[in-house]
């Protein structure tokens, strides 16, 4: 499958890179600036495509069987860039994947976006999350949405906890193990049209994803 990886840079995409290809998956990158393609393609990537959320992006998704949305604006920005990237560019992706044929479309999402209202810090990006996830809910696009909580830089261990909606947080998730998520989901029918949360845990990825 042709999956193109929309926010290729940021720190879980470039794990997800290296995981698609051991799910064997043809991996695009999508990128804002061509001096980071080098480096992705080192990473996985078989190919590259220089596309700017801010702008029109269709031909970032020509013979695309898959998308995953990994774009954020990062937490040293304020709440405009993370309108115009976590919301509206998630939103544009999403139309655009609808309207250039791509059925295949996984969001990397956030814990607390169920009720962002439980958030001060943060709350414009958990909104700002929860309304993209909704429209693409509400898409024809064959949805998988993956929240995890707070991201770590250790190595995966390939252990998690996923549930509909974790009622304990008192743990975080490694970005290597997200990545991994997000590249297995990709062909897993049981996951289509589910969304979950994930921490670290004591369950293999393959046994939490299959028991979706």
């Amino acid at each position: 499958m042709k999956v193109l990886v929309i926010g290729a840079n940021g720190q879980v995409a470039r794990h997800t890179l290296s995981k698609l290809k051991e799910e064997g998956h043809q991996v695009v990158a999508m990128i804002r600036d061509s001096s980071q393609a080098d480096e992705l393609v080192k990473l996985g990537a078989d190919e590259t495509v220089v596309a700017d959320l801010e702008a029109s992006f269709d031909h970032a998704f020509d013979h695309v069987d898959a998308v995953i949305f990994a774009a954020g604006s990062g937490g040293h920005t304020g709440a405009d860039k993370t309108i115009l990237i976590d919301l509206w560019g998630a939103i544009k992706a999403i139309d655009t994947a609808e309207r250039m044929g791509v059925k295949r479309f996984v969001m990397l999402s956030s814990m607390g976006t169920v009720d962002p209202d439980k958030s001060d810090r943060i709350r414009h990006y958990l909104v700002a999350k929860k309304l993209a996830d909704d429209h693409l809910k509400r898409s024809n696009l064959t949805y998988t949405i993956v929240r995890p909580g707070s991201l770590t830089n250790e190595q995966a261990e390939q252990v998690i906890k996923l549930e509909e909606e974790i009622q304990i947080r008192d743990n975080a998730i490694k970005r290597e193990d997200v990545a991994i998520v997000l590249a297995r989901v990709v062909n897993l029918e049981n996951t289509f049209g589910k969304t979950f949360e994930i921490l670290n845990g004591k369950t293999t990825i393959n046994d939490a994803l299959a028991s979706i």
